[in-house]
């Protein structure tokens, strides 16, 4: 054991190096030594503390103790207030976060409303059009009736005989019925493409609303069940990089703005399908009357020229039958006149040969005496009579020749009138019968 002096070594405090508290200087003169009791006389120095560093030291403890003690105390006074308030921050945050969700979900469930029902809208006129479409087609199918009836009828009254194959009124209320039947199916085919333009229309806004609704629906329940969400809900995970802002995401604004603009859109289509709607009813109404009207006056026109072709073949057959007298009559005058030129002969015979006879008469007895001028002035009086009756056989002959004539016209014509009240009354007319019907013509 060496015997070397021992000399006290300061003390340090880890803790207030730690805390940055300055430790109390070392002796400045290591050499200049206090001496300690007890065995120091016995010429060396003990390593116990004398009773100074003992107080300094138990002090110094003290000391650091009580302002640890401080600092704690201030620290959890600091951290009490700190998690306090942050406590009621997040809850007043979560809270906030809360009812700003559920306003935003009643928001999101209103426009969804509005989307849904301008949906059910869109599809509901939709349908409506398409089946306005399908009358469009119907009453343009209805047409083709008309038409080849019309058609028809020009086609057969186009084989009336040449005296009655005339343009009549029957003939110019057809033409204008078949230029009606052709506007209207022409009306008809661009209005169906009208109604097939607005129906594209419709689906596509609808398309838009659907899309947007769908949308709307998926932030619905995202934010419903985010606003379900507790501290104590068990399905919550970190997801850091979630707070982080978006750039490409749109504003409150903007997302108004869309729905309204999708909205706005279908309200024009809606108002659109509306005016297009009454428009073709008007439309379906309007053509229906101006065929039924149109086929009324061709009827009209059909049965006045029937009364027409009527009333003149019972002429005809009036004037035939006094004409077919009239040519018995002049037979049987004929016969009368040649008979009478018949009788004549006899008498001229006899006139002539008591001529001849007396023309024999010898020398002076040859005179013209009362007899021989009787008999001169009957022979001549006959032959006028003859000549008369021949005259008048003659003017018969050629009034008979001309009553045959008449009669063959007059026959000729009757036929004609026959055939054509035939094709105006017996085939037109009762074609016209298949005239489709209002409802038929509207597209029912």
């Amino acid at each position: 054991m060496s015997w070397d002096v021992l000399v006290s070594r300061p003390q340090y405090d880890s803790r207030a190096v730690a805390q940055g508290v300055q430790e109390k200087d070392a002796p400045a003169d290591p050499e200049v030594l206090q001496l300690s009791s007890g065995s120091a006389t016995a010429g060396y120095r003990s390593a116990k503390y004398i009773p100074d560093e003992w107080f300094s030291n138990y002090r110094t403890i003290l000391h650091q103790a009580g302002t640890d003690n401080y600092e704690a105390q201030s620290i959890q006074r600091d951290s009490r207030t700190l998690y306090q308030d942050a406590e009621a921050t997040t809850m007043k945050t979560q809270a906030d976060g809360t009812r700003l969700l559920g306003e935003r979900l009643q928001e999101i469930h209103y426009w969804k409303s509005e989307l849904q029902r301008h949906i059910e809208k869109l599809q509901a006129d939709t349908e409506a059009l398409l089946a306005l479409k399908t009358r469009l087609e119907k009453a343009q199918d209805a047409t083709e009736t008309p038409y080849a009836i019309t058609t028809d009828n020009l086609t057969c009254r186009g084989r009336r005989p040449g005296p009655d194959l005339v343009r009549d009124p029957v003939e110019e209320e057809l033409l204008k019925e078949v230029e009606l039947i052709r506007s209207i199916q022409a009306l008809l085919k661009r209005t169906t493409a009208q109604v097939v333009s607005q129906i594209k229309m419709n689906r596509e806004a609808k398309q838009m609303l659907e899309l947007d609704w769908s949308d709307k629906y998926q932030a619905y329940s995202l934010d419903d069940h985010s606003g379900r969400h507790s501290n104590m809900s068990p399905d919550t995970k970190k997801h850091p990089s979630s707070a982080a802002v978006q750039e490409q995401v749109c504003n409150c604004l903007s997302w108004t703005k869309f729905t309204r603009d999708n909205l706005s859109k279908a309200m024009q289509e809606e108002q659109a399908t509306s005016s297009l709607r009454a428009l073709v009813e008007q439309m379906l109404q309007d053509t229906t009357e101006d065929l039924r009207v149109q086929c009324s006056n061709v009827d009209q026109a059909f049965s006045q020229r029937c009364k027409e072709l009527i009333d003149a073949k019972i002429q005809l057959e009036m004037k035939l039958a006094q004409i077919l007298e009239q040519i018995g009559a002049q037979e049987r005058n004929i016969v009368t006149l040649q008979q009478a030129i018949h009788n004549k002969e006899a008498p001229l015979r006899v006139a002539q040969s008591r001529l001849y006879l007396r023309s024999l008469r010898p020398n002076m007895e040859l005179c013209r005496d009362d007899p021989q001028l009787s008999l001169e002035g009957e022979v001549r009086q006959i032959n006028v009579n003859m000549a008369s009756l021949q005259q008048q056989l003659s003017e018969a002959r050629g009034s008979l020749s001309h009553l045959e004539e008449s009669r063959m016209a007059l026959e000729k014509d009757i036929k004609c009138k026959t055939q054509s009240l035939f094709i105006d009354r017996d085939k037109c007319m009762m074609h016209r019968k298949r005239y489709p019907t209002i409802s038929q013509l509207s597209g029912y």
